[in-house]
């Protein structure tokens, strides 16, 4: 007997070492260039037996018995990859082939209807840009990306101090609404430059919805919604890099950035951390000893957290702290008021929020609370002429709590539905001083807001309608904003929208028409007229979405149309001045405006070998009844809107040389449009000034701009787990910049149109983990 269990374990144990000797190998490749992918993650599915790739893109994985297993390749910017594995004895030529993602495909966005939805399954065209996006076209703020995506257009209005603003389907900035993690904290001061204090390493995505937004978000989402989703810890990962750029050979720019991410086991909780350092030159165009861009400093730090409470329950945390210097004008060297003209802001901006999801009954119910708030301190200089009054003083504090309840129901009259409703108190505090000019306002906003929507899916059809109801304190009576959209979805290829959706625009004191950009720095003051009414806009859009094969390649095309009317337009007319001498403007209503055009979305991909993307507007952006622009009678009004071209669009092309060598070019296209160009006081300019200046305001029709970029990376391989990249490039190649430039002390400095920044040269320096 004792011989018979001594055989039995022997047996036992000689089976043990030759399991103990089952391995799993094989390499993983590029699918589309063969190629092998160093860093990649293989691991065994449902344990954590896993390992990264080597020099070569080869693993091996030890196992204890033979049997069936499912091997999960990923890799970042890569799609995961499962494949079923049936071992016997040692395993060791598995080939195991990544497809790079499609970004611009099928992202979860959450702006077309508050909840996270496959982006070809939600009822609106949402369109998202990517850090791939970023890196390809050398971004640094939020700024420098919007151009490219179809529909909208970033232009900077202002010589001295650099004011950006992005125009929606041809509207200006205050009829698009800024998100942050869908919450509208981006106040009207924060909102005059909070496009370049965005660095994009804080961002994951850009979502962007087109058309009339106000039935989800309230006011002002007029021309459409910009919802800036910030980086949500999923992995452990660090990156840290430098670029040193040179503008035209005039001006120096350095930026350093650093994030970090970290998460627990299985996910239960996370942190990302990000950093931003900026330094910027001031630079001149035309050699008159102004600044066309002005100087930049800027520090930003944040974090965003989570803790998983149980497995249906999420809290979530986010803070954000931003301090920018930036300054134009002449005389950098001297104090503002010692100098012909400087427009100085000093922010300090300090932001976050408290998010908490929780599911039921298979998440079949779920809940989300939140409250988000920013402060603004900020010490400004806007003048002129050695002007010793014109420093100011602003805090803005901005707030938005509110809830969140959706639903899945198998079945509402028709069909299955989610239906979603809540409720949402927004509130604004500002006071704004600048004793030299007289000004001492304050503006208090407080909305309440509510809001339903009934989402019905069925088999080739999706039908969502919804309403806000909106009661501003600035507005006498409350604002209903309805919504209706219908998604036609016969196959996974192909999808068709109609869309019908409202926005309106609240009436305040304060935006950016008291930035100012006069000839010679005059200040203004700013009051609203008796009974006067919101700005309303009905938006429709039709849409056509189709993704199809070509051969190889995988080719994307969305082509959308789309008309809106606004009515009750803001207008600005001059009532007068003060004791002080400042000039007063009353906002008042004037008639309606028209935008009516055709957006076209191209995207061509194969693999990490070629990714192309092409945008194009075509649209006219139309005043029912001519406007007047200026305040001389003799200048004949327009029906134009002006700073709007009537064609606009861009392109990005990037594919690979070698596995690690990335190469990437891009372009904007700006058509011709009308540019208002407003003349000084003759009677203050001196006999002697030295520069050549109009004699009346005059409309100009500007000639069109093509930016053209370039990039090249290559990627050192250090061991498994580390990477260090070299990039370099032009910006603007052939520097198409504006080049009738208004010169000297008394020019007009919001004449100032076409590209943001000239020729610009750079280099950077990056590492980072797999």
């Amino acid at each position: 007997m004792k011989k018979y269990i001594l055989a039995v374990l022997i047996a036992i144990a000689s089976c043990a070492d030759s399991w103990a000797d089952l391995q799993i190998g094989g390499t993983v490749v590029d699918r589309a260039t063969g190629e092998t992918m160093p860093g990649a993650m293989v691991r065994i599915d449902g344990t954590r037996n896993g390992i990264t790739t080597d020099a070569d893109g080869r693993f091996t994985l030890e196992i204890n018995h033979p049997g069936q297993y499912i091997l999960v390749a990923s890799m970042p910017d890569y799609d995961d990859l499962s494949m079923p594995v049936d071992v016997t004895d040692k395993t060791d030529n598995i080939l195991l082939r990544l497809s790079e993602k499609r970004e611009d495909l099928d992202e979860i966005v959450v702006s077309a209807n508050r909840n996270a939805v496959r982006r070809r399954e939600a009822p609106v065209v949402v369109n998202v840009l990517t850090p791939k996006v970023f890196d390809r076209v050398n971004s640094v703020d939020l700024a420098q990306t919007l151009n490219y995506q179809s529909g909208l257009r970033v232009e900077n209005n202002c010589q001295n101090c650099g004011f950006p603003q992005v125009r929606i389907n041809g509207l200006e900035g205050p009829y698009s609404q800024i998100l942050i993690n869908s919450r509208p904290v981006v106040s009207s001061l924060s909102g005059v430059y909070a496009l370049e204090q965005m660095p994009v390493n804080m961002i994951e995505r850009i979502e962007v919805v087109r058309g009339g937004g106000s039935a989800l978000f309230g006011a002002n989402a007029v021309a459409g919604t910009i919802n800036v989703i910030t980086k949500d810890p999923q992995e452990n990962h660090f990156e840290a890099g430098t670029t040193i750029s040179n503008m035209n050979g005039k001006a120096w720019e350095e930026v350093a950035t650093a994030n970090v991410t970290l998460t627990g086991d299985e996910n239960r909780y996370g942190v990302a951390l990000y950093e931003t350092f900026r330094h910027r030159s001031p630079y001149d165009a035309d050699g008159d000893e102004f600044s066309e861009v002005g100087k930049l400093n800027l520090n930003s730090f944040g974090i965003d957290g989570y803790y998983r409470i149980s497995s249906t329950a999420r809290l979530g945390l986010e803070y954000h702290n931003t301090s920018e210097f930036r300054r134009g004008g002449n005389k950098f060297d001297l104090e503002p008021f010692q100098t012909d003209i400087t427009e100085q802001t000093q922010h300090n901006i300090n932001s976050g929020g408290l998010n908490l999801t929780k599911g039921w009954a298979d998440y079949k119910y779920r809940m989300n609370v939140y409250a988000s708030a920013q402060h603004i301190d900020r010490s400004s200089y806007y003048g002129a002429l050695q002007n010793p009054d014109a420093y100011g003083k602003t805090t803005d504090m901005t707030w938005v709590t509110g809830a969140t309840f959706t639903a899945d129901f198998d079945r509402v009259v028709v069909s299955p539905a989610t239906f979603t409703g809540g409720v949402e108190y927004q509130a604004n505090r500002l006071h704004d001083v600048m004793t030299g000019y007289g000004r001492d306002m304050r503006q208090n906003v407080d909305i309440i807001g509510a809001f339903v929507q009934n989402e019905w899916r069925m088999r080739r059809f999706t039908f969502l309608a919804g309403l806000r109801l909106d009661n501003h304190n600035l507005i006498d009576a409350p604002i209903v904003s309805p919504r209706v959209n219908l998604l036609y979805r016969p196959s996974e290829k192909f999808q068709g929208r109609l869309t019908w959706s409202t926005g309106f625009r609240a009436p305040q004191a304060y935006d950016e028409d008291l930035h100012v950009t006069a000839v010679g720095g005059e200040g203004m003051i700013i009051r609203l007229a008796e009974g006067l009414k919101p700005e309303r806009s009905n938006s429709f859009s039709g849409s056509v979405d189709w993704d199809l094969p070509v051969g190889i390649f995988d080719l994307d095309i969305l082509v959308e149309g789309f008309y809106t009317s606004l009515n009750h337009v803001f207008v600005l007319e001059a009532i007068g001045e003060d004791d002080n001498g400042t000039s007063i403007k009353e906002r008042r209503n004037g008639n309606g405006a028209r935008v009516y055009g055709a957006n076209i979305d191209l995207s061509l991909n194969y693999g990490s070998l070629l990714n192309a993307r092409l945008g194009f507007t075509a649209q006219r952006s139309r005043y029912t009844v001519a406007e007047a622009w200026s305040e001389d009678p003799d200048v004949a009004p327009t029906r134009r809107m002006p700073r709007t071209p009537d064609t606009y669009g861009y392109f990005t092309l990037a594919g690979k040389i070698r596995r690690n060598f990335d190469w990437s070019l891009s372009g904007v296209y700006t058509g011709r449009m009308l540019v208002p160009h407003f003349a000084p006081d003759h009677s203050e300019i001196p006999a002697d000034y030295p520069y050549p200046y109009i004699e009346h305001d005059e409309m100009t029709h500007s000639r069109p701009f093509f930016e053209l970029n370039a990039k090249i990376s290559y990627d050192f391989h250090i061991g498994n787990n580390l990477v260090l990249q070299l990039n370099g490039g032009v910006q603007n190649i052939a520097n198409a910049f504006q080049r009738d430039l208004d010169r000297g002390a008394y020019r007009d400095s919001g004449y100032f149109y076409g590209p943001t920044q000239p020729r610009t040269y750079f280099v950077g320096l990056k590492v980072m983990s797999l």
